[in-house]
Parts: C-alpha cells; structure tokens; sequence
C-alpha cells in the first residue's frame, strides 16, 4: 500500500471507532431521555388531555448488584471484579444519563437489591451497599427534601418465609438500612400500600406472616378514598401461559412454589399463590399494581368483585440479569382529587426501554475483526488495477512477438543466421529489422542443446535487447504467470523460484509490519477517548 493509502485508512478506522465508542459509551444513553416524557405531558390519546397537577415517579426494578454468588466466581477474582464493573456502571449510566434527566419527584425501587443478599456477612453485604449507593447516588438524593426515596423488599434481599424465620438478623439488617417492610405513604392523591410479598404465603404463626397481614388488615380498614397503588415485589397469581404483552422478550415463566421438606414453608415461588392473591385484591381495592422479580416485562389484567385491575410487573434495570432490554418506568401520580369515575386516570405509566448492551459490544467485537482484515488482506499496492493491467498487456504482446520470429526461422533456411530487432514507433506499429546473427546464446541440458530466447521488451519508443540487466528479469519473475509457456532453461527456474519465495515472505512480513502500525495509530487516538468515556460517568459528582 503506498502511504497516502495506509494513512487514509488508517483515519478512516479512527473516525469509525472514535463515532463508535462517542455512541455506546455516551450517546445510546441519552436517547431514552430524549425519546420519552412524562405520560401526563405526552401527546393526548383519544381526545383525552391530562393537567399538569402530577407527581413524577420514577420506578427501578431489581438491581441485583453482582456478588460472589451470582456465578460462582471467587470473592475476590479478577472475572468478578470486572464483571461487577461493567454491570455497576451500566446502571450508573442509566440512572445519570437516562433516569435523571427525567427530574423525577420520587425514586421507587421494587426490591432485590443484591444477588445474594441473603447469603452475604455483613462486611460483604456493606459492600455491595456501598455500590449500591454509589450507582444510584442515594447519599445525595436522601440528602435531598425534594426527591425522597422508597424501597420494596425482595426475595434475594430478605428470602422466603423459610429462611427468614430461621434468620432473623438478615430483617434487622435490612430495616435498619432501608426501613420497614410494610408501609404506605402519599403521592399526591393516591396511597401506595408497599407489601412484604416473601411472608404473604407464610404460615399464619410466624410472626413475619402475621406482621404484613395485620397490616394489610389495617390498610383495609381505612376509609380514605383516595386511589390505591399496590407495591410487591413478587407478582401476584396469573394462570398458566398468560400473555405478558408486546413488551416481553422472554418466554413465559409458570407458577412454581418450593417448600421445605421440614416445616412447608416456602423455599421460593415465582407469584404470589391465587388465594392470597383474591384476598389482597378485595382488601386493598388497588386501581394498579406494580411488582418486580419476574426481570422481564409483563402487563396482565386481573379480575376482582370491584372490576379489573391492571398489573405491570417491571423488568430489571440490569443488563445482566438475563433481560436484553432492561427498562426502567415512569408514573405520574395524580396531585387532584380525583373522583371514582375518573379512578383510571389517576395514575399514569409509561415504559422506557435503556441501550441493548450486548449489542453494543457486539459492535465492538464486528469492528475490531473488519479492523484486521482491512489491515492485512488490503493489497500491499493498493488497488491500483491499471498499473497491474499495462504491465500483463506488455507481457502478452512480448510474448506474442517471440513466437512470430520464432515461425520465421522455421519456414526460411536463409534467416538461420539471422536475427530481427522489433522497433515501435510512435503510433505503435511494430516493425521487424533483420540482422547478422553474430554468436547464438546456447545452454546445455541433459536431451541436448537448446537456443535460449529472450523475449524482447519494449517500454515506449526504447528497445530493450535481449542483453537486458538481471534486474529486469527478477522483475519479470515477480509479475509473469506461472503458466505460461517460454523458453527458459531450468537452471534459471531453480534460481528465480527462491527469489519468488522470499518476495512473498517480504510481503507478509510487510503485511504484518502494517497491521501492527494501523492497530498502534487507532490504539493511540481512541484508547484515551475510551478510558475518559469509562470514568466520566463512574466518579462522584
């Protein structure tokens, strides 16, 4: 390749990968801020326009911070570590880039905080509480009067009814970091009832069960009309293969309840069992539910004695919980007194999907590979075909013009002890001028004696004789096809055909030689734009 072509390339491969990381590591988060709004300030539906009178809510589901647990990685091994970075900053980027922008009122989490929260000392479970934080700037917001947070309890934060009856210190720890398991508090007009869904399937005797079911029992005997919104983490019960909507990727999870061999109490269940489903329903009298655990979305409908009610069970905000698409929703709560007719418009949602970080490495990954073919498989003279196309055109007509002298010779006894000269003049017309052969070049071979024929080259008007320098016939070793037919002594053969090897060495190695220098420049330019993109975003603000 001649240098204005390898460096043309070469800036062309920075500009991609430049664009490239500017888009995975930046700009793909933007865009959900961006492309959304809040439902009560989107475009009307149906004729129908919201007032502006709305709290903002924006709702995360399941976390999940990657610990020692979630793939049987060592505590401390460098896989875990990394691991554990990527996932942590992905979210921190979307709750920076994507969820902030928002100006929400309120943050709500629906639980599983920590893949193995239940499991993990208390040094390593403030650990992940560090991270916690950090990703989500919770110091910051709780700081805050006009942004207060509230959290749900999840399975993988507190357990089922048969482990945290066994371990009670794994509840302390968690309400005295995030408070009580059971609680309801105001968003403008409407309640919202957090439930500890882990204990609801409990035995009625254990006090974790009978503590969230007197609490429901309360909830039911408040007279308030104001609307209710349902918080669970586990969803409540829906059939067998119940369509979950458009908005779901992966196949649908059934009911599955595990209880303990000891005492039957629940080891895990993927819904909230269908009786105590009914009973939440007629206690609470919700207008919505939202429930996590699921990692996937789902919006079904179910049917009460007071009509349908709508569930949305939120996806992980996690690119490595098993979701493509993670998400993350957006709840208006209505700040007016709402009457029972207009109970549905009450509380406002809208999905928002964050980048497909897969994807995005996938991409990595494609341009990386088209980086090191373009670098070694390009042509070492570029593609520069004309050149090569006059250079096998002046070989053919050489060619050509050897077997016409050679037919001369055979059919005329007298020009036996001649020889022609081809001379082209400026128009291109050859012209044969016949001369005294003065001494024939002759070579031994074993089936005897052979007259070795130079062919005559011609570049221009110039005549190159059959007295032409060594160099040109190594050149026409490089460029002449091996097929084609001249005559040529095989000592000559055996001469030139290690010439041809080491020129093809030399190509590789200069092929190589280019690689490395492409890869060097394109390193040097993106690199630091790289390493700038990773931090900006993972330090404190």
């Amino acid at each position: 390749m001649r240098g204005g072509g390898m460096w043309s390339m070469t800036v062309l491969l920075c500009g991609v990968w430049a664009l490239s990381l500017l888009y995975g590591e930046m700009f793909a988060f933007w865009f959900p801020s961006l492309s959304s709004s809040w439902p009560h300030s989107s475009p009307p539906m149906n004729g129908v326009e919201y007032p502006g009178g709305y709290v903002k809510v924006a709702v995360l589901a399941d976390p999940q911070l990657m610990d020692r647990t979630s793939h049987n990685f060592g505590p401390k091994s460098l896989v875990l570590q990394i691991a554990q970075f990527y996932t942590d900053l992905f979210m921190r980027r979307a709750f920076l880039a994507s969820v902030s922008p928002m100006k929400p009122d309120v943050i709500l989490f629906l639980g599983d905080y920590f893949d193995g929260g239940t499991f993990l000392s208390d040094e390593e479970w403030q650990e992940s509480l560090s991270r916690l934080r950090h990703i989500f700037e919770l110091n910051s917001l709780e700081r805050s009067v006009n942004a207060p947070v509230y959290h749900l309890p999840g399975n993988h934060d507190i357990g089922y009814a048969a482990f945290n009856c066994h371990r009670p210190e794994v509840i302390r720890r968690y309400e005295k970091e995030f408070g009580r398991r059971n609680y309801q508090f105001t968003l403008g007009e409407i309640d919202f009832i957090a439930i500890d869904a882990q204990t609801l399937d409990g035995h009625q005797q254990g006090n974790l069960t009978s503590e969230t079911w007197n609490f429901i029992k309360n909830v039911d005997k408040d007279s308030s009309s104001r609307p209710r919104v349902l918080l669970t983490h586990i969803p409540l019960y829906r059939p067998d293969w119940t369509s979950c909507g458009p908005h779901r990727t992966s196949p649908i999870i059934n009911q599955r309840v595990s209880r303990a061999a000891s005492d039957g109490e629940i080891l895990y269940q993927n819904y909230i069992s269908e009786e105590t489903t009914n009973k939440l329903l007629e206690s609470i009298k919700p207008v919505l539910i939202l429930s996590g655990h699921d990692h996937d979305q789902c919006t079904v409908t179910h049917m009460s004695t007071y009509g349908p009610v709508r569930e949305h069970t939120l996806g992980t905000i996690s690119w490595q919980q098993g979701n493509w698409y993670p998400s993350f929703m957006l709840l208006s709560a209505s700040n007016h007194t709402i009457n029972v007719s207009g109970q549905e418009d009450a509380v406002l949602t809208q999905l928002c999907f964050l980048p497909v970080q897969l994807f995005i490495y996938l991409w990595y990954l494609f341009l990386f590979v088209m980086t090191l073919l373009l670098a070694l498989l390009r042509p070492t003279n570029g593609f520069r075909f004309s050149c090569r196309v006059g250079d096998y055109m002046g070989y053919i007509r050489s060619v050509i013009c050897s077997n016409i002298f050679s037919g001369s010779a055979k059919e005329k006894n007298e020009d036996e002890n001649c020889e022609y000269e081809m001379v082209w003049d400026a128009e291109g017309s050859m012209h044969l001028i016949k001369k005294a052969l003065k001494s024939p070049t002759t070579c031994s071979t074993d089936k005897g004696t052979v007259e070795r024929q130079v062919p005559v080259f011609l570049l221009g008007n110039a005549v190159m004789r059959a007295t032409a320098k060594k160099q040109i016939l190594q050149e026409i070793d490089v460029s002449m096809p091996l097929d084609v037919n001249i005559n040529v002594g095989p000592d000559t053969m055996s001469k030139l055909a290690p010439r041809s090897n080491k020129s093809k060495t030399k190509i590789a190695i200069r092929r190589v030689v280019r690689l490395l220098r492409v890869l060097t420049v394109v390193a040097a330019v993106n690199l630091p734009l790289y390493m700038m993109l990773l931090f900006k975003d993972w330090i404190e603000k």
